[in-house]
């Protein structure tokens, strides 16, 4: 007997960026499915070290970075993505 699967989507470090930043984009939508089961979505961490740079470098209040390196992880685990 074949196990059920939802349908599957590779993002890169872009899909991440527009997924994190815009829920009204293709990405965002796909990123609320799949934390209802509906598909999934697959990232490699050298898509996440993209994420990592623009936040990192882009986030800042008074020349440091506004999360930590603490938030950040809690943040990857948190997101309803398989990561390779």
């Amino acid at each position: 007997m074949m196990e059920w699967r939802p349908d599957g989507y590779e993002f890169n470090a872009r899909n991440l960026v527009r997924a994190l930043f815009s829920e009204n984009t293709d990405e965002g939508q796909l990123l609320v499915a799949a934390a209802c089961g509906h598909v999934e979505i697959f990232a490699n961490s050298t898509a996440w070290n993209g994420v990592l740079w623009l936040i990192m470098n882009t986030l800042k209040a008074d020349g440091k970075p506004v999360y930590t390196g603490e938030e950040l992880g809690a943040l990857r685990k948190s997101l309803p993505i398989v990561w390779r």
